[in-house]
């Protein structure tokens, strides 16, 4: 991912409100390793239930304001993004308005997401070898290239208007 400043980061999201952007409060950039993530994404540290997303989807970028819906945390689940069986951190449902129209009229969808955005982390990890002569870096590859199409599919999916 190309690196990102504050005002590209605001003007990426499509479902936010302006009170909500006024709100914004980004993680520092400077720190951000770019090259290793798929799509950025960051807890909003003043409300405990709101985060924040932005994804590359063809040549432009959506960002997406996300609501962490409340479910029992002794539950696990599998990010619907990343797909990672292993579980090094815990995935909760994230919600979304849908842009424009959808949004105002209370249209929703909803994700499984790694809690802090793991996702582009847990994907570059070698797989183990699942038989003899399997390709492991092969196998990250297309799991890097299927967390972006996931991501993406999200992300351009609350910007349609439905």
């Amino acid at each position: 991912m190309l690196p990102l400043d504050d005002a590209v980061i605001r003007a990426s999201f499509v479902n936010a409100t302006r009170k909500e952007l006024a709100e914004l409060a980004l993680p520092d950039l400077a720190d951000i390793a770019w090259a290793n993530l798929d799509y950025f994404g960051w807890r909003d540290p003043k409300f405990a239930k709101r985060a924040w997303i932005v994804v590359p989807v063809a040549d432009e970028l959506v960002g997406v304001v996300l609501k962490q819906a409340d479910a029992d945390p002794r539950r696990r689940a599998q990010c619907s993004w990343c797909q990672d069986v292993t579980l090094p951190n815990d995935v909760v449902l994230y919600g979304a308005r849908r842009a424009g129209h959808g949004g105002r009229n209370g249209n929703t969808l909803g994700t499984l997401v790694c809690e802090s955005f793991q996702c582009s982390k847990n994907v570059r990890m070698l797989p183990p070898s699942a038989y003899l002569g399997f390709d492991r870096e092969a196998a990250r590859q297309e799991r890097i290239l299927m967390l972006r199409e996931r991501s993406a599919s999200f992300a351009l999916s609350v910007a349609e208007e439905a």
